[in-house]
């Protein structure tokens, strides 16, 4: 690691020659893999940036330029250069190095994102902010190509394309092979459009023409009939020419001195440009070149076979969620599957094969597949829109407008609901609870287990109306007998009892239950309800609650709004006395680490949750009516 261990800054990088930056790249790269395969992560897109993450901080690393990365996923390399080599293995653990970038961790990270689709957005923003501040330093942001799948990013283009400001957009391209023959016509055109030369002489033309009365404006138009011919006939960006971007490319991506040399005369050039860049996702590691997918977001695995360390026991959630459908659609001809770019991380890839005619993958535009999904709804279907709950955020007004306000038929199998894990802040699913909940017409489920999940699934593409039914990651239990049927609002009694009771959403079920096994010990005689539905809230709830002094309510979700608050609203509409203290997450967002240090942290493990109970079932003051909200105690 001759190089590595050279670079500090993007200071250091400067001052390497160019075949010192490739060694550098191919030292980078063995550290991406080696490091990645014992904390997990995202390899393939890494891998596939090197190279160009090496050229940008090459050439966009001066004295206050700015460089945002779309979805941010790719930013490993952009992290070792930018001085966080030594954290390395640290990366996406608690308190270690966000797996995204951080304005908090580097300043280098010009902007947090976690999200597809909004460095151009961002970008354009700081290139006005420069320009209305007297700033002349450089904006650039650098989004892949399936970022552009998303309607934001074409919005930001849009707006910046007209703008006229020096704006570069850096366009990732990995999906298709480097063309030698389309690379070397592409230089070709490179080098002529952008030489000085001929964009002064561009200007010049066009200056004259337009003083020409009469005759000059009929050749004038003429000229760009013929220009505008030859451009589509000949460059591949035409979209962003009429856009208004300056478009060039491609480039090689894996070519630093190709990519240099390109970056330095754009930086030279006035006006919003556009660079189009190929790369392979997954470069220098074999295994992930022939599967990117495989390797986009990877646990510990070993380095020679590919393979995971650790073996899954047992069926995941979205498994046992893409099983149930692909049944439930051999005789319901009616339901189709929806996903934005993720069929093997919601579980679809089973459905896509059975049944490839009702599979529809939209790319990552989450707000397009919910009001696809009313469409097809409106026209007859039962579409389910398989999608994480981080990402379901990006569709809220679809949900609201498109969906409910119809009533229509759309069942939402929200994954990754609660605490996610490595991933931090920008993935943890905590608050579809709250922004569903208050959506007129929407149901809202929550399974303890794999089996009340799929029947859950079941009942939902019965019901007829919009339905949202949010389950974590992980394993799911599959429970050893039959699962109840699902009956609309109806809760679960777990365990009868009197005074105390413990009502817990989904998988906050073992906690609840080790609970109501520690209270029974103390003497106490706790109630347990499995919640089953957040809304409606099932009567017999309040009815078993009706008595009680003490009710405890556990979620994995942030308190405001969710559902021990909304139970509160229940209880005092019902004029009951209980004491309620509900046992979620904080009006904060919670960083990264695993699920079992995030619920520790916040007071939401079986130790932390059994103290604090215990604490308030040992006071005496019996005039404490709608006592606590206990969101976030360490």
């Amino acid at each position: 690691m001759k190089y590595i261990n050279k670079v500090h800054s993007p200071a250091d990088l400067r001052r390497l020659h160019l075949r010192e930056l490739t060694a550098y790249a191919n030292e980078a790269r063995a550290l991406l893999i080696r490091s990645v395969a014992k904390t997990g992560g995202h390899l393939s897109s890494n891998l596939g940036v090197v190279e160009l993450t090496v050229a940008l901080h090459f050439c966009f690393s001066g004295k206050d330029d700015r460089i945002v990365w779309d979805v941010g996923h790719q930013t490993y390399v952009h992290k070792l250069i930018t001085g966080r080599k030594d954290r390395f293995g640290t990366l996406r653990k608690l308190n270690g190095l966000s797996g995204f970038p951080k304005p908090a961790e580097s300043e280098y990270d010009s902007f947090g994102t976690g999200h597809s689709s909004t460095s151009v957005s961002a970008a354009y923003g700081m290139a006005v902010a420069r320009d209305l501040q007297g700033q002349a330093h450089h904006v650039a942001a650098v989004i892949g190509d399936g970022a552009m799948t998303g309607g934001p990013a074409y919005e930001a283009l849009n707006n910046a394309g007209r703008s006229g400001r020096q704006f570069v957009v850096v366009l990732n391209d990995n999906e298709m092979s480097i063309s030698e023959n389309v690379g070397a016509l592409s230089r070709h055109l490179n080098e002529i459009r952008t030489a000085p030369e001929y964009l002064g002489a561009k200007r010049g033309v066009s200056d004259f023409l337009g003083k020409v009365p009469v005759v000059g404006s009929k050749v004038g138009r003429f000229i760009e009939r013929v220009k505008d011919g030859v451009r589509f006939m000949l460059v591949p960006g035409v979209l962003f020419e009429e856009m208004g971007f300056t478009y060039v490319g491609p480039v090689n991506g894996h070519n630093i001195q190709e990519l240099i040399s390109v970056f330095n005369k754009v930086k030279r050039m006035d006006g919003p440009v556009l660079v189009h860049v190929y790369t392979q996702k997954g470069k220098g590691y074999p295994r992930a070149e022939n599967c990117p997918e495989a390797f986009h977001g990877v646990d510990a695995f070993d380095v020679k076979t590919g393979e995971p360390l650790h073996e899954k026991a047992g069926e995941d959630y979205a498994c046992v969620m893409g099983r149930t459908l692909t049944d439930i659609a051999r005789t319901n001809k009616k339901v189709a599957a929806i996903t934005a770019a993720m069929p093997a991380g919601t579980g679809l890839c089973a459905f896509k094969e059975a049944f490839p005619d009702r599979f529809f993958d939209v790319g990552i535009a989450e707000a397009h597949a919910v009001t696809f999904a009313a469409g097809l709804a409106r026209a007859g279907m039962t579409p389910v829109f398989a999608v994480y709950s981080t990402f379901l955020q990006r569709a809220y007004d679809q949900i609201l407008h498109d969906v409910c306000i119809q009533n229509l038929p759309v069942v939402f199998a929200v994954d990754r609901a609660g605490v996610v894990g490595a991933d931090g802040e920008t993935h943890q699913g905590l608050f579809d609870l709250s922004f569903l909940s208050h959506i007129p017409n929407m149901t809202i489920m929550a399974p303890k287990d794999g089996g009340e999940l799929a029947a859950m699934l079941r009942f939902a593409v019965k019901l007829g109306a919009p339905v949202a039914i949010r389950y974590p990651r992980g394993q799911a239990k599959m429970p050893e007998g039959g699962t109840t049927e699902i009956a609309l609002g109806r809760a679960e009694v777990l365990r009868e009892g009197s005074r105390v009771a413990i009502v817990f959403v989904g998988s906050m079920c073992d906690t609840a239950k080790a609970l109501a096994e520690r209270l029974a010990a103390d003497g106490h005689n706790p109630i347990l309800i499995n919640a089953r539905f957040v809304k409606p809230i099932d009567a017999i709830i309040t009815e078993r609650l009706a008595n009680c002094a003490y009710v405890f309510t556990l979620e994995e979700n942030v308190a405001t709004g969710g559902f021990g608050a909304q139970l509160r609203a229940h209880l005092a509409e019902a004029n009951s006395t209980a004491r309620l203290t509900t046992f979620a997450f904080p009006d904060a967002f919670v960083p990264q680490g695993t699920r079992e240090e995030l619920l520790a942290l916040y007071g939401l493990d079986i130790g932390s949750v059994y103290k604090k109970t215990a604490a308030v079932l040992a006071e005496e003051d019996e005039n404490a009516v709608n006592g606590d909200t206990f969101a976030g105690w360490v």
